[in-house]
């Protein structure tokens, strides 16, 4: 349903830490006129665990709105606490979302029976399309492939974002579930040989910065063009490591200020990108081809 390059999309804020619904456009535009393949909002990237409900919300219905239909907006409804990812998913839905992304409930560290009964109460709560988002560096919590076989015989669970970097764990996944769902991956630096191994796109931070080389990138990986697709990923390479100096999306949102995108605006308890990374990121702006 969905496929290539998907920016996981940053969310502007002014220094105050109120969002910055100005930029916010300035953002979808970049990305359109850059051919993102699809925006995802509210995600990790989007500092969504420092957003209220109705900013999440509003969120959502806002970048819904500028985008118009024009690319797939995919909205970040996750939360630890069921009833809140079902809110949230309703949220979503009822904003006009094209689907929803959904992180394993972070901190309380489910079971692997916990995760398939959040994951099915949602689903069948909310009759919208929903991707499953493991990233268990971030959650404390690791969704294994045979629970997400069993979550791909729920109807509108439709994809999985897998961000453990880790290639054998997509072939297994790929086995267990063959073409019942669409798996993204959910880091950077892997992500071209994720697609070369069956994968339908990247949800990608380096995509903020750098988006028609990343559509690029993913589009010959698509086509089978290992080639031409690691020529591309070669140049992206350090964005992919440096963007991430720092607990992302600390760096992504300076490398976007530094470009004149946007404020250097974020939340605490995240702060803006410490100094001495300054130089690393630029350089790897300069190496990508997006800064002189």
């Amino acid at each position: 349903m969905f496929h290539g390059s998907m920016v996981a999309l940053v969310t502007p804020m002014h220094e105050g830490g109120e969002l910055d619904y100005e930029s916010i456009t300035r953002l979808v535009e970049f990305h359109i006129e850059n051919m993102t393949d699809g925006i995802v909002v509210v995600g990790t990237t989007g500092e969504s665990a420092t957003l209220d409900q109705k900013e999440h919300c509003d969120l959502i219905r806002n970048v819904v709105n500028r985008v118009r239909g024009r690319i797939p907006v995919i909205a970040g409804t996750g939360a630890n606490a069921t009833s809140e990812a079902i809110h949230l998913t309703r949220c979503a839905m009822e904003a006009g979302a094209d689907a929803c992304l959904l992180v394993t409930p972070y901190y309380n560290k489910p079971t692997q029976e916990g995760l398939y009964l959040h994951y099915k109460a949602v689903a069948e709560a909310v009759p919208v399309p929903q991707i499953l988002y493991n990233v268990p560096g971030r959650t404390a919590c690791d969704m294994l492939p045979e629970t997400v076989e069993r979550l791909s015989h729920i109807p509108n669970i439709i994809g999985l974002k897998e961000a453990t970097g880790d290639l054998d764990r997509l072939k297994q996944i790929m086995g267990l579930c063959g073409d019942r769902l669409d798996l993204y991956s959910g880091d950077d630096a892997t992500g071209r040989e994720f697609i070369l191994a069956g994968g339908r796109g990247v949800i990608s931070v380096t995509s903020n910065i750098a988006p028609r080389a990343m559509h690029e990138l993913c589009e010959a990986a698509l086509a089978g063009d290992a080639d031409k697709a690691l020529q591309i990923d070669s140049r992206l390479a350090l964005l992919h490591k440096n963007l991430f100096l720092e607990t992302s999306p600390i760096p992504v949102k300076w490398a976007l200020y530094e470009m004149g995108l946007m404020s250097e605006g974020i939340r605490l308890p995240l702060t803006v990108l410490d100094e001495q990374y300054h130089e690393p990121v630029r350089h790897a702006l300069r190496q990508a081809g997006v800064m002189q």
